[in-house]
């Protein structure tokens, strides 16, 4: 890992805060905050400016959540040792319990039991406090250490010097407050707190976990006709594999032998099974059905689809919306703010309380520092982007960085490329014309023949077409390619040409009566390729790039959401016219170079449009970049995917769509939860300095602010959990 921080800029010593066994493997990975994203350090330790643990920047199936089990263990404790403590002070009042001692062993009791909840279990409390004070990074542990400390020792103070307070201090009946069950509670709600919400962090990485179960540790390696299991990670590119019925496919590979179906939900979102022929690709991760296939391994290790799938997620996940420069700023001032009104309310009730003004004065400051938790602000908008990307890579949709995935709620036109995109990328057999009375199936057979021999595309449309109808293909003699007009040979002692019209010219061959047919089909966009066998045209066969079958209500429903549809396409005018009709896109670019569709993504973007721009070729790349928000299709170039922001795996129009609403729902999500993070703290901190009091005749508990503290940070990952059940 490149640029990590060096020991003053990370704080090193926090990887000796928590008394905690680590392993290795752990300590030598980098690990980083959260909520600062540039806070990286090698191993496990705390975050210099929030306090918060860092977290592994690489998740592992095996990793374990060692702080969550070291504040288990420290809660469970505490909960002990401070229930005794409740329900000396409390019992009576709230459960019809109460430990009567002596009073002169009262204090002595509460200070024992105290004594270890605020100063072992609280221990992580009070090192990310002070450490945020060297650092001059105030933070939530600021307040906690600094609230339940001074309630420790004031108690502490009262309990060992009584005589020497004053008269003034003391309540009507003459007694001096101990706060040693307060502090033993703060720390136990904060720990209870700290609980659910590493419980709940731990969920928004469970996107990624559920990617790296789909990898299966083993595989079977198939060399003359031996089987032998081998560990994944001894799998070389071109080794040969078995994969079963039922089992997961280990690598990116292309089929061999055998024909079946495979399960690719959990890698494209898409619940139908896909069948599985010699030839087909199969993708790591994703299930084998029924059938068995011999496979040969092209992507392994790291490099397959699936590999890179996890690393986007990952990196994404880490990655910060523009849209939490808000509350870092507010959380840069906001702790400060916090300890002046702190100590602002102790003046206030000190001074002006008509009775028991220290107490009060004590019960307000500290109040006022345990509610303000700055960690609900700064969890609100990570934790709505890790739970986004990761529900996004559920179905599909990849998103590279978050800054793309708060930019693509606010596109309002949609610029796509044609081929590839719109359509299926490659030529298909879309009608054969008969002239004379010979048969379908014999004059494909024919041009097949001939094909066979050629690399052509449309030659590779012609021998599929051959194959999906079952027409077995003869042998053609003399076979010889004319560039730019076609192609002849020789069979059955016939000479049988394939081409375009000027090679017919060539040959003196009369095309006049299939003339309009010929202009209908064009005018639909095909290619038309003409078949001569001797001197006479015997029929024709139409060549085009189908619309992919889901673009059409694709289309529709971005229309319907408010985007505005421009297709841009390098291919002739009457094609493109001809697909924008039939899919009701109104704005097209035709015959543009590669070099001209940034010219057309620069002038929308001048004309004051948010562009999004969906593409799958080389040619796409530029104008991938230059768009708000670049979207290439998984089935395109790798070139294509790393210029694009955001990747759709199943090259799926309704991709796009998915994206869109996928930004909605996390921009939403962040937004309330920087609602209920500043609301809480808005009203919270009034209430802890008493402002209620007038009306009530109470003051608000530092037991009740621990806990609504706790409650706001957990509240807040738990409205992020909901965008992983989001209906996108």
């Amino acid at each position: 890992m490149s640029n990590l921080p060096t020991e003053k800029d990370c704080c090193k010593k926090h990887q000796r805060q928590t008394p905690v066994q680590y392993s290795e493997e752990m300590t030598t990975a980098v690990f980083t905050c959260p909520m600062h994203l540039e806070v990286k350090n090698i191993g496990p330790g705390s975050c210099p400016k929030c306090g918060m643990a860092l977290e592994p920047e690489n998740v592992s199936l095996s990793g374990d959540n060692h702080e969550f089990k070291d504040f288990k263990k420290r809660f469970l404790i505490a909960l002990i040792l401070t229930l005794p403590l409740f329900i000396t002070e409390m019992g009576a009042h709230l459960i019809g319990i109460q430990i009567n001692l002596p009073d002169s062993y009262t204090g002595v009791f509460q200070l024992l039991l105290s004594t270890p909840v605020v100063f072992w279990a609280g221990k992580p409390f009070f090192e990310r406090g002070l450490a945020s004070i060297k650092s001059q990074s105030l933070n939530m542990f600021t307040l906690i250490s600094i609230g339940s400390g001074v309630a420790w020792f004031f108690s502490v103070l009262v309990l060992v010097f009584s005589s020497k307070f004053p008269d003034s201090l003391r309540s009507s009946s003459g007694d001096l407050p101990l706060y040693f069950e307060a502090a033993s509670v703060i720390i136990t709600l904060v720990l209870l707190g700290q609980i659910l919400e590493l419980k709940a962090r731990e969920k928004t990485g469970s996107a990624i976990k559920s990617l790296l179960g789909l990898t299966p540790k083993t595989a079977h390696l198939y060399e003359n006709g031996i089987e032998q299991d081998i560990n994944i990670d001894e799998v070389k590119q071109g080794n040969v594999l078995r994969v079963k019925p039922g089992e997961k496919i280990p690598v990116d590979g292309l089929v061999k032998e055998g024909e079946s179906s495979t399960d690719e939900s959990m890698i494209s979102g898409e619940p139908m099974p896909i069948i599985k022929k010699i030839g087909s690709k199969v993708i790591a991760g994703t299930i084998n059905n029924q059938g068995s296939l011999i496979i040969q391994a092209e992507n392994v290790g790291e490099q397959t689809i699936l590999s890179q799938i996890i690393k986007l997620v990952n990196n994404a996940q880490r990655s910060k919306a523009p849209i939490q420069r808000l509350a870092d700023v507010v959380s840069g001032w906001f702790v400060p703010v916090v300890l002046i009104i702190s100590v602002l309310s102790f003046l206030f009730w000190f001074i002006f309380a008509s009775s028991n003004n220290l107490s009060m004065a004590l019960i307000t400051s500290v109040s006022v520092l345990i509610i303000a938790c700055p960690c609900a602000l700064g969890l609100a908008t990570p934790m709505s982007v890790m739970v986004g990307v990761g529900r996004g890579a559920q179905v599909g949709v990849l998103i590279k960085n978050a800054e793309a995935l708060e930019i693509a709620e606010k596109i309002d036109v949609l610029v796509l490329d044609k081929t590839g995109t719109l359509t299926k990328g490659h030529p298909e057999v879309s009608e054969v014309y008969i002239v004379s009375n010979i048969e379908k199936s014999k004059l494909l057979s024919y041009v097949a023949a001939l094909e066979q021999s050629s690399e052509h595309p449309i030659a590779k449309s012609i021998l599929n077409k051959c194959s999906e109808l079952n027409i077995s293909i003869p042998k053609a003699d003399k076979f010889e390619s004319i560039t730019g007009k076609g192609i002849k040979g020789v069979f059955e002692n016939t000479e049988i040409l394939v081409g375009n019209q000027r090679l017919m010219n060539d040959y003196h061959i009369s095309t006049e009566e299939i003339d309009s047919k010929v202009q209908e089909l064009q005018n639909e966009g095909a290619t038309v390729i003409y078949v001569a066998i001797g001197k006479n045209i015997e029929g024709i066969i139409a060549v085009s790039d189908p619309i992919k079958k889901n673009t059409p209500k694709a289309i529709e429903d971005l229309k319907n959401s408010g985007i505005k549809i421009v297709m841009l396409t390098g291919d002739n005018y009457l094609t493109a016219k001809n697909v924008a009709a039939k899919l009701g896109i109104d704005k097209v670019y035709a015959d543009v170079l590669p070099a001209d569709k940034n010219a057309v993504i620069e002038r929308l973007k001048k004309e004051g449009h948010i562009v999004g721009m969906a593409g799958d070729g080389v040619n796409d790349a530029p104008a991938l970049t230059v768009a708000d928000v670049g979207i290439a299709m998984g089935t395109g170039t790798d070139i294509a995917m790393e210029s694009s922001d955001i990747t759709l795996i199943k090259g799926d129009l309704r991709g796009v769509l998915k994206s869109l609403n996928l930004s909605r729902a996390v921009m939403a999500n962040i937004r309330q939860n920087l609602f209920f993070a500043f609301i809480y703290n808005i009203a919270g901190i009034p209430i802890a300095a008493g402002l209620l009091y007038s009306f009530t005749g109470t003051l608000l508990s530092p037991v009740f602010a621990a806990a609504a503290m706790s409650l706001s940070s957990v509240s807040v990952i738990l409205n992020s959990l909901r965008l992983k059940y989001k209906n996108i």
